[in-house]
Order: C-alpha cells, then sequence, then structure tokens
C-alpha cells in the first residue's frame, strides 16, 4: 500500500481519462494520493477529485502562477481554508514556495513578490494550524529562511534537490523530503545518496504526475524528434519508483511500504484519519 503525496491529478493531461488513471494506481496498490492545487481557480477541482476518489488535497497558490496571482488571492485562501476547516481531506496549504529557475521569475521585481506570497501562505498554514507542501527550485535556503521566520508544524519539501546540509535542515523543521522520478535515473548520483544516506523516517515518496517522468517513460530530445512520444506520469508508478528506492537502500518493499507510509501520516496527521 503506497501514498502519493504529490500528484496533480487535476492537470488537463488527464482530462480524457483521469477516472481510469487513478483506478489502475488504485490497482496498482496506490491507495491515496495528495493532490495540490496551484492557484484559486484550481481550489474547487481539487477538492472535488479528492472526494470522488477518496484521496486527499492541499490549496495554495504555486510560484509558477504568482505572476497573475492576486493579492485578493490570499484572502480568498484564507476563507477557502475557513470555510473547509472541517473537511477531513484537507491535509496541507499546497503547493506554495519559491523558484529561481525559471528566468522570467528570477527578476528583483518577481523575487520579491513570491516571497511576499510564500510568507502569506506559511502565515495562514499557521493560522489554520496546517502542514504545507512546498515547491523547491533552487530556493532552498530561503525557503528555510521562511520557515524559522513562519514555524509550521510539519510539512514535505517536494521534489527535493538540494544538498544534505538543506536536507537535514528541512528534517530539524519537523518536515520529510518528496522523493519521485528523479530518484529512478542512475546519473542522479548527488540525489540517490542523499535517498541512501538519509534516515528512512526523512523520505516520502510522490510522482508530481503528469510531471517528472520516471526513466522508462522518459524520451531524450532526439528521440522525441524522430516521433517518439514522452511518456505521461502516472501515480500508478510509484509502486515501481519504491522498487528503485528500496534497492537503493536494501530494504525489502514491504518495510520500505510501512515506512514511508507512517512518514506520510506523520508530516501530514489529516491522512491518519483516512
Amino acid at each position: 500500500m503506497w501514498i502519493d503525496t504529490h500528484c496533480h491529478l487535476d492537470a488537463a493531461e488527464f482530462d480524457a481519462d483521469r477516472d481510469t488513471v487513478r483506478e489502475t494506481a488504485r490497482t496498482a496498490g496506490v491507495v491515496r494520493c495528495v493532490i495540490p492545487a496551484v492557484h484559486a481557480a484550481h481550489w474547487p477541482q481539487v477538492a472535488q477529485l479528492a472526494l470522488r476518489h477518496g484521496d486527499a488535497y492541499a490549496l495554495g497558490i504555486h510560484p509558477l502562477y504568482v505572476p497573475e496571482a492576486q493579492e485578493n488571492d490570499l484572502l480568498a485562501l484564507d476563507l477557502a481554508l475557513t470555510q473547509r476547516r472541517d473537511d477531513p481531506r484537507l491535509v496541507a496549504v499546497g503547493e506554495i514556495g519559491l523558484d529561481f529557475f525559471v528566468p522570467e521569475l528570477c527578476t528583483p521585481h518577481m523575487r520579491e513578490r513570491q516571497w511576499l506570497f510564500y510568507t502569506a501562505q506559511l502565515k495562514l498554514a499557521q493560522k489554520h494550524d496546517l502542514p504545507v507542501i512546498l515547491h523547491v527550485r533552487r530556493s532552498a535556503d530561503l525557503l528555510l529562511k521562511g520557515l524559522r521566520q513562519c514555524r509550521i508544524s510539519s510539512g514535505i519539501a517536494h521534489a527535493f534537490n538540494g544538498s544534505a546540509q538543506q536536507a537535514q535542515a528541512f528534517v530539524d523543521l519537523g518536515f520529510a523530503l518528496g522523493f519521485g522520478g528523479t530518484l529512478t535515473y542512475e546519473r542522479s548520483l548527488q540525489l540517490r545518496r542523499l535517498a541512501c544516506e538519509l534516515p528512512l523516517s526523512a523520505l516520502v515518496l510522490e510522482t508530481d504526475a503528469p510531471d517528472i517522468p520516471p526513466q522508462w517513460l522518459y524520451q531524450t530530445a532526439e528521440q522525441r524528434a524522430l516521433g517518439a512520444k514522452q511518456g505521461r506520469n502516472s501515480p500508478a508508478e510509484l509502486p515501481r519508483i519504491a522498487q528503485v528506492l528500496a534497492e537503493l537502500r536494501g530494504v525489502s518493499l514491504n518495510d520500505l511500504a510501512a515506512a514511508i507510509t507512517a512518514n506520510a501520516c506523520r508530516v501530514l496527521p489529516q491522512l491518519a484519519a483516512l
């Protein structure tokens, strides 16, 4: 039994076969998905999907959507969290964070605006006593600064790809680190080393479907130029990603499943109630 702690089941890539995708994952052993929202327009949909499929969801404004977001969206998020406070499927504020990889988000103005939305959403998570799901892309140190200024009980550093020191800093603050498809690439040496050296209690698994395809779904630019289609990631890939992690750490798949599930329920406590 597995929990996919980060799956964008509301993405347009799943419009044609969303229910089939979720049922295929369930058959593969993925009993729960956490569906994080990326902007205000998606909040109702992720809640509805979670209810329909017995999953969980998070509400937030993703840094990639900060350029088009309005400050009134923060007021709307506060209201939505208030209205849904008794919904057991609401497990976090997310996906929130900072992105200093996309050039358009790295201007001084956009860095400042991202910081405004990030810290405001941390304060909302604190107000509503919710964990956070963090987008971490070339931004770990500043994200950690925000967490130290506004302490959150727990959360997940999604798609973590930082240093051992940054990993330990998140763990010290009560966070787990999300590992997914990137782990399956043999060239991901540092990430694989971290996955082996960190305490097992620090790890959760995720797909970020339909993004971050594992190695077996990836097509190179040359292959795509010849007509090969990029494989679409889905939550059904999680058990195979887990198998890679089990082999790297030298543990049984059953032991890994038990530990990873316990970790997810610890950092997103509402999952345990589901």
